[in-house]
């Protein structure tokens, strides 16, 4: 049996039965309960105080599957940060697995109230052998965010026992068609179990993003009702189709929320230890998150709870990377964020965890907050100014032709702090939170009202526009200017250096009526409807995709060098002063050096702009023996090339000599032609 000085946090499975162990500096007893899988409460065992702030038991004969929960002592003093109550049952924090999901409930808030029959008992689990295999992200690669509810709810291929849930993900339709995205990595938003946000019950609504967790590694059984096996063969399935799998993960708050909130696991196992607390009145929980708490990520305790819970996710499911929500929580210390926190060291440093991908969301509401580009590399990190950018300048606004170029080019003004030479941007054109695509071409004012807060909540300001009629509209024409502008956009996110992000659906279409808050909205809103999606949209997607892919300019991280870009006017004259610092500049090119990875030869990418409303002539450089080739565009002409209004055309330059030119693919060239 491991000794006294060798417990940790978390459950153990021996041959003998399962040693039980959880940490609280400040409780005074603890007790483990075990359940029956009726829910009946079989023993209540008092746990040994061993070792310093750690409760540990042993008990013979139990075996994986068994249900528990604890219940801590200790003083009920909310005005001085301790919510201890014996009638609270409380979730391991280590859990992997619970018996349901997890329900807000009046119960959870009154002190003596017994919520054994509300709160999800823990299962014991097993470890499983190490996970095989691992895809790692490609420099430049693709991220194809989703919400696996919403990505597989309303797909017909899929069978409908498993529709929204994880194992959904393996189905050979949802892979086919990451594959003819061209995806290299599916970010999940978050399979970790979550509660509703209490304002949301007498609404009548739900969460269905599920960035409200209770505990960080169970797995929520409405998504993932098979546990670890379940989420271990999707990411079986999606590696063997060269896909890797990213998690989404939240360790900035938890649904126990404000100090109204319920008692549920951390708070009711020592919330001094586990949360941050104003150090003058430790009745007020610190509010970096907007959610009513903060974790305190530089707490040696809730720190290994963190890696551990990276590790459960590496070893026994494969996963291939993370996504922080809200990341500068995990670098915060009592005196603000440091760069250097031993949290963010500890994630890149661990042994295995560090060839794993981490994306950091580098903002949050505490003070200093915002840090894009200070992040340790080499963390990615969510470019916001990126995506403003894009949309402004495709939206119009005067004085965006450097801060375009700079997006283009991996905004080396944010990322080359500390003399950095390569981007960690991720750059992307909309995400979970906001406007789907479609609808940043079809609102100018967000749409909120169904989600019943008096259309209050969201961003107020999206940079979007609405092609002269707001929301929904049968108008022909309005609707080819707003995909002529969603193509606009995309192949501006897909000529971008640094890893870019898109969000599921974005590629077909799919609009949430001008909700930028979906959160509560699990219906049609965010259901993917696979069969109004547009298909046409999804080709040129994946012909912008094969395109990214081909040219290496794209996945090489490092920003330019003198020689390997040129600015140009679109009589094919240089960029100069004058130019860049115009009030507006709707037309322009930038030829890159690029290897052509089907050639095998190095060449000359040119990517043309049209952001007026109408046709633009462009003229080349040319050199002996050289002409250009038009690889994704609207238009062709011969040197001179007239480009279609709102829209961005990309030009190989080949030898004229050896008509060696192989375009596309043979896919990608059909989808052309049928264009």
């Amino acid at each position: 049996m491991t000794s006294s000085r060798d417990k940790t946090p978390g459950v153990r499975v021996s041959d003998r039965g399962v040693e039980f162990s959880v940490y609280s500096e400040n409780a005074s007893g603890m007790e483990l309960c075990l359940f029956d899988t009726a829910g009946t409460e079989t023993a209540r065992l008092p746990m040994a105080h061993e070792r310093g702030s750690l409760f540990s038991l042993f008990v013979d004969g139990l075996k994986p599957g068994q249900r528990y929960g604890y219940r801590a002592y200790g003083p009920w003093e909310p005005m001085r940060g301790q919510w201890f109550d014996p009638a609270k049952l409380l979730v391991d924090p280590y859990a992997r697995e619970i018996d349901r999901p997890y329900v807000f409930d009046d119960k959870l808030l009154e002190f003596g109230v017994d919520t054994a029959d509300i709160v999800p008992r823990a299962i014991v689990v097993a470890d499983a052998p190490t996970a095989p295999g691992h895809i790692p992200f490609p420099d430049g690669g693709l991220i194809y965010e989703a919400n696996i509810k919403a990505l597989t709810m309303l797909n017909p291929h899929v069978p409908e026992s498993v529709r929204g849930t994880v194992a959904a993900l393996g189905h050979p339709a949802v892979i086919e068609h990451l594959q003819t995205l061209g995806v290299d990595a599916i970010e999940l938003m978050p399979v970790t179990a979550w509660i509703d946000e209490r304002h949301l019950k007498p609404l009548g609504l739900t969460n269905s993003w599920g960035y409200n967790p209770v505990t960080f590694m169970a797995l929520d059984p409405r998504l993932c009702p098979g546990g670890f096996a379940e989420l271990r063969g999707a990411v079986e399935a999606l590696h063997a189709a060269g896909i890797g799998v990213i998690l989404d993960l939240v360790f900035n708050h938890t649904g126990e929320s404000d100090q109204f909130g319920g008692v549920l696991s951390l708070r009711g196992l020592d919330s001094r230890t586990y949360y941050r607390h104003a150090a003058d009145d430790p009745s007020v929980l610190i509010n970096d998150t907007g959610c009513g708490n903060t974790v305190a990520c530089d707490h040696p305790v809730v720190r290994e709870l963190i890696l551990d819970s990276l590790r459960t996710f590496v070893t026994q499911a494969g996963i291939d990377g993370f996504r922080f929500d809200l990341a500068p929580i995990l670098g915060r210390t009592a005196q603000g964020f440091d760069t250097h926190a031993e949290t963010l060291s500890a994630i890149l440093t661990d042994p295995v965890l560090k060839d794993r991908t981490m994306i950091a969301e580098p903002w949050d509401i505490g003070p200093g907050g915002y840090q894009l580009g200070h992040f340790p590399a080499p963390f990615l990190e969510w470019n916001d100014r990126a995506r403003d950018d894009l949309r402004r300048f495709w939206r119009g606004d005067e004085y965006l032709t450097g801060r375009l170029a700079d997006a283009l080019s991996g905004s080396s003004h944010i990322f080359s702090v500390r003399d950095a030479h390569v981007t960690r941007s991720v750059n992307f054109i909309a995400a979970h939170d906001g406007f789907s695509l479609t609808d940043i071409t079809a609102y100018v004012h967000k749409h909120n009202g169904p989600n019943g807060e008096n259309n209050r909540d969201g961003h107020d300001e999206n940079y979007s526009w609405n092609n002269g009629i707001e929301g929904e509209t049968d108008n022909p024409v309005v609707l080819e200017r707003r995909k002529q502008d969603a193509k606009a956009l995309l192949a501006s996110l897909f000529a971008s250096r640094g890893a870019i992000m898109l969000k599921a659906g974005d590629e077909g279409g799919h609009s949430q009526k001008g909700n930028n808050n979906a959160y509560c909205q699990d219906n049609e809103t965010t259901w993917l409807d696979w069969k109004m999606l547009d298909y046409e949209l999804i080709e040129y997607t994946a012909m912008l995709s094969e395109m990214r892919k081909r040219f290496s300019v794209f996945s090489e991280t490092e920003f330019f060098a003198t020689g390997e870009v040129e600015w140009l006017r679109p009589d094919g004259q240089a960029m100069a002063v004058a130019d860049w610092e115009a009030p507006r500049c709707d037309c322009l090119s930038v030829v890159l050096d690029t290897e052509d990875r089907t050639a095998g030869y190095r060449t000359r990418l040119a990517v043309l702009i049209n952001r007026s409303h109408e046709d633009a002539i462009f003229t080349l450089p040319e050199r002996d023996d050289h002409g250009w080739h038009m690889v994704v565009g609207e238009k062709q002409g011969a040197v001179d090339i007239a480009l279609a209004p709102r829209s961005v055309s990309f030009y190989a330059e080949k030898l004229s000599e050896n008509g060696s030119w192989t375009g596309l693919g043979a896919d990608a060239a059909a989808l052309h032609r049928g264009n």
